[in-house]
């Protein structure tokens, strides 16, 4: 594939390829570091992957667990992304700066693959809003190529608050922000590697989304709340007790009446009757 960051950087291809094979694995374990999985797992005991919809994301994780513990995940997904993109821009700014941009997208699409599918926690990672959006930063940051980078995250950025406040459905600013990062970055760099890449990183997160994007068709997906998910009773909860059961009150069992009774007391009723009878003749 032709790419004019390549051609301008005039690199051997065995130098070029340990480092990039290197930034890869960087990026790739970097992505791995699950914020969502290692937060419920590690300190609340409780895997996010077990509950709601089963995505270790921050959506998920905010509407099963909420509190403080929200901003450790989004710090940490966040902070993965922006150290896979540092530590590619360093490996590339020793090579040839005309690699750097190259690097950030290279690195980036490691980096959601792996938070993705983290061989960590048996492939089942999150949808890579958090970690994508912060490398659209990351690309932002530094020189442009045909119209100037920042117009990346401004586009990314601002097309996902738009929606999401105007409609309150995160998934749908998600999938804005995965199609419209592969659209803006063709336009920005205009190079094909850059527009293969964008469009690994912004597929991947669409493809993460299909799931949202049949219910937002169907009318059944669910909109983001600031209200943390109502807790689940206690009986349903590991370890609690469940209400006491209700205690069964044994009836006292009714006498049997002998039969020869029964027909006794019938007889005097009928000897009764025939006496009154003739009284009021």
């Amino acid at each position: 594939m032709n790419s004019r960051m390549l051609e301008a950087a005039s690199v051997s291809p065995g130098w070029l390829a340990v480092a990039a094979a290197g930034v890869a694995v960087v990026a790739y374990f970097l992505g791995c570091f699950n914020g969502a999985v290692v937060v419920s797992r590690y300190i609340l005991r409780d895997d996010i992957r077990e509950h709601g919809s089963g995505n270790a994301g921050l959506t998920n994780f905010y509407r099963v667990f909420g509190g403080p513990l929200t901003a450790v995940v989004i710090l940490s997904d966040a902070v993965k992304a922006v150290l896979a993109v540092l530590f590619a821009m360093f490996i590339a700014g020793h090579i040839s700066p005309e690699l750097v941009t190259l690097s950030k997208y290279w690195a980036g699409a490691f980096c959601m693959i792996g938070h993705m599918f983290p061989c960590t926690f048996q492939f089942r990672g999150g949808k890579g809003v958090l970690s994508g959006s912060a490398v659209a930063i990351m690309i932002g940051i530094g020189g442009g190529g045909v119209f100037p980078s920042w117009i990346i995250p401004i586009t990314v950025w601002g097309g996902f608050i738009v929606l999401v406040a105007a409609t309150r459905y995160v998934s749908l600013g998600s999938c804005w922000g995965g199609a419209s990062f592969i659209v803006v970055s063709w336009i920005v760099y205009q190079d094909p590697l850059i527009l293969f890449l964008a469009a690994i990183m912004g597929g991947l997160l669409l493809w993460g989304h299909r799931g949202n994007m049949v219910r937002l068709v169907k009318g059944t997906e669910r909109k983001f709340t600031f209200h943390k998910k109502d807790p689940a009773p206690a009986a349903e909860k590991p370890g609690a007790e469940g209400p006491e059961p209700e205690t069964e009150v044994e009836e006292s069992p009714v006498p049997e009446i002998p039969k020869e009774e029964i027909e006794e007391a019938r007889a005097h009723e009928s000897t009764a009757k025939s006496k009154k009878g003739r009284k009021t003749k």
